[in-house]
């Protein structure tokens, strides 16, 4: 299947599939082989759709350990293959290899971008950062059972357990994002503004926006 060109894309909102959500793109590179033979293997036994979308949710969130403290703006970093290799392990790289899985497996997939506020950011982030706001966190959006459904790979289960909350769990059947609060009821992730749903990664316009919001510093 040829890569679809990459200029900036257009968010998609809910509308249904379509061949652009099954797409190869420049970054979400599922003809890769690497990213062939992933999800065949992460999703070896599942029968369907849903288990095969559980299967890959549960294994990125896990194998990609989040990190959010060396980020690349070389669109090479941000292809899915680099990223199962360890090129980048942030939200949005995450969502790239989530989206890219299911899409090599023929279940069509999306990125959906919001921000969010954390109130139990680290101290070295927030200094880092200068705000406790993520702008353009990502996930995937993955059609389940002729649905939409939104899906958060982004805190791998040994970091949430260091945080004292439960690692996000996808069932296939409704959102799995980001806790509202933590194990002992403290406000954490909060949802502040939808930048919307993309069949493509808009690269180019995230790091325009991150220039603009967090200096040049991150």
């Amino acid at each position: 299947m040829p890569a679809a060109s990459n200029p900036v894309p257009s968010p998609v909102g809910d509308a249904p599939p379509n061949d652009a959500d099954l797409a190869v793109t420049e970054f979400l590179d599922h003809d890769d082989e690497s990213i062939v033979r992933f999800a065949e293997e992460v999703t070896a036994g599942s029968s369907d759709d849903i288990s095969k979308a559980v299967a890959l949710f549960t294994d990125v969130r896990d194998r990609i350990r989040y990190d959010p403290h060396d980020l690349s703006s070389d669109p090479a970093d941000h292809r899915a293959s680099a990223i199962l290799a360890g090129s980048q392990r942030w939200c949005v790289p995450k969502s790239v290899l989530l989206s890219s899985a299911c899409r090599s497996v023929g279940i069509p997939a999306r990125l959906g971008f919001s921000d969010v506020r954390n109130h139990l950011q680290s101290p070295a982030l927030a200094e880092r950062m200068g705000t406790d706001v993520f702008y353009w966190h990502g996930y995937s959006v993955l059609w389940l059972d002729g649905a939409w459904l939104k899906a958060s790979p982004a805190f791998n289960s040994e970091l949430c357990e260091r945080f004292g909350t439960e690692a996000l769990e996808f069932d296939g059947h409704s959102d799995a994002l980001l806790h509202a609060h933590d194990g002992e009821g403290n406000q954490y992730m909060e949802y502040l503004n939808d930048r919307g749903i993309y069949n493509n990664l808009p690269l180019a316009e995230m790091f325009e926006s991150f220039a603009e919001l967090y200096g040049s510093d991150l």
